[in-house]
């Protein structure tokens, strides 16, 4: 009995955070805001991939720019990759956050 119970709580936990991760940009533009690349990643990508780049369930991007470039970045934010759903930000906001990111090394 405990063990279903245990399955159903991170069944659910689980769901729930795939689900804050799979958000849609709903601008047909691509950009959602003025904001910086650091703060459009801790308000669409922190949830996967942490904070702090390497302490979520995602992938670490904590070294990310030394791997891609920012247009390789801009990419994957755009079309998704492996588990990552596409168009989490597209146009300028991508690009933003890949630009960011590029620098982390």
């Amino acid at each position: 009995m405990k063990r279903k119970i245990f399955y159903a709580f991170g069944s659910f936990f689980l769901l729930l955070s795939l689900t804050a991760c799979g958000g849609k940009n709903n601008s047909s533009s691509g950009t959602t805001s003025d904001l910086t690349g650091e703060q459009l990643f801790a308000q669409s990508c922190s949830g996967c991939h942490g904070a702090d780049l390497k302490k979520g369930y995602a992938p670490d991007l904590d070294k990310i720019g030394s791997k891609y470039s920012s247009e390789e970045i801009q990419d994957i934010i755009e079309k998704g990759i492996g588990d990552m759903p596409d168009g989490l930000l597209k146009g300028e906001d991508a690009k933003k956050v890949a630009d960011w990111l590029a620098t982390q090394e």
